[in-house]
């Protein structure tokens, strides 16, 4: 369980953050990767994987270096007096994120079991907050168990796919095509979906040395990858049809026609949606219990209520816009501003930072 801890967990709630945001419906794989053709697809998958453990290892020792496990702590060590713009964003991109959340499971019921949208959508934000109310034990505990049944149902699918759509799908990954600049969709997915890393922050302090973090960091990359290209592969026969496409993995799991198959990933998505948003509420709680503590006054249950029932509602809200303008403009929009604020600092400064900290025997 220790080993757990330490090198898996942070990979295990990296993943389950990010996967509503980045791929739990298949429209951000299509947004992304396959919209730059099924071989710049790869290659772009291969980038973003690169640079998600590059900045998890600097920023998993940078937490554990100074002790530094909320968001508000982390980003005061390494933006100064300017931390709080990674706050905006961060914000900006989680509430854009909890209405990615709610849309996907308005949508999700909707389709695949003819309930009205706004069943999903209530559904999904009452699971989220009884997460959130659970605390950092019971977030762990779901994350690192829910993580085994994701994929597990994500080798079922990919299984499935190739059995079914086997030759397409050789013939797609065969044919070199690429659309447009890979690179690009590489470093804008790897860009927006790194601010999930004030989740996992609350993870390191299970780590003990250097060797913890890095060995962490480095597989957090191909842990939260794995599926995503799982998932790529199985849709890649279809091509250039499902760019289209506005829910993909709906589309795929009406062509492999198993109705069983179909219920079974829709509650598994469901379930890693509930964890993503949790996640993200989570990291907002602990940093406002942190400012707390620093007054020596605790955090109120009723405080950590009401903001996260405050978040939830506002996500339900921006739901309306619909799934596809949400990814396309929200995620694209907030890219680059977490690139100037968080990528950038954490392998520049923040390596200077650590290496200080090093010099001083600390």
């Amino acid at each position: 369980m220790d080993t757990l801890r330490r090198y898996l967990l942070p990979g295990f709630v990296f993943q389950s953050v990010v996967i509503a945001g980045g791929y739990g419906t298949g429209r951000e794989l299509a947004e992304y990767f396959l919209s730059h053709g099924p071989y710049g697809g790869l290659l772009a998958m291969g980038l973003a994987t690169v640079v998600w453990s590059a900045v998890c290892i600097v920023s998993y020792e940078f937490a554990r270096v100074f002790g530094a496990f909320d968001y508000r702590s982390f980003f005061q060590r390494l933006l100064g007096r300017f931390w709080v713009a990674f706050e905006i964003l961060y914000i900006a991109l989680m509430m854009i994120v909890m209405a990615v959340i709610a849309a996907a499971a308005g949508t999700i019921l909707e389709e695949t079991f003819g309930l009205p949208y706004l069943v999903g959508v209530i559904g999904i934000m009452t699971l989220v907050g009884l997460l959130v109310f659970g605390g950092n034990e019971t977030i762990e505990r779901a994350f690192a168990s829910w993580s085994g049944v994701l994929y597990m149902v994500y080798v079922l699918f990919f299984i499935g796919c190739l059995a079914l759509f086997g030759s397409e799908i050789r013939d797609s990954l065969t044919s070199g095509i690429t659309e447009g600049s890979w690179v690009l969709g590489g470093f804008e997915y790897a860009g927006y979906n790194l601010a999930v890393i004030p989740a996992v922050l609350i993870t390191i302090r299970h780590h003990r040395n250097r060797r913890d973090t890095f060995i962490s960091g480095l597989l957090t990359g191909p842990l939260a990858m794995l599926p995503a290209l799982l998932f790529f592969i199985a849709i890649a026969g279809e091509y250039p049809d499902i760019v289209g496409e506005a829910v993909p993995v709906n589309h795929m799991l009406e062509l492999l026609g198993s109705r069983t198959f179909q219920i079974l990933f829709q509650i598994m998505l469901f379930g890693t949606l509930v964890e993503t948003g949790a996640g993200m509420i989570h990291s907002v709680n602990q940093r406002i219990a942190q400012a707390y503590g620093e007054r020596d006054r605790e955090f109120p249950p009723r405080t950590r209520a009401m903001a996260a029932v405050g978040i939830l509602a506002l996500g339900a809200l921006i739901s309306q816009f619909g799934l596809t303008p949400l990814i396309a403009r929200g995620y694209g929009t907030l890219t680059y501003g977490y690139l100037a604020v968080f990528v950038a600092p954490i392998l520049t400064w923040g390596i200077i930072l650590i290496r200080r900290e090093y010099a001083s025997g600390d």
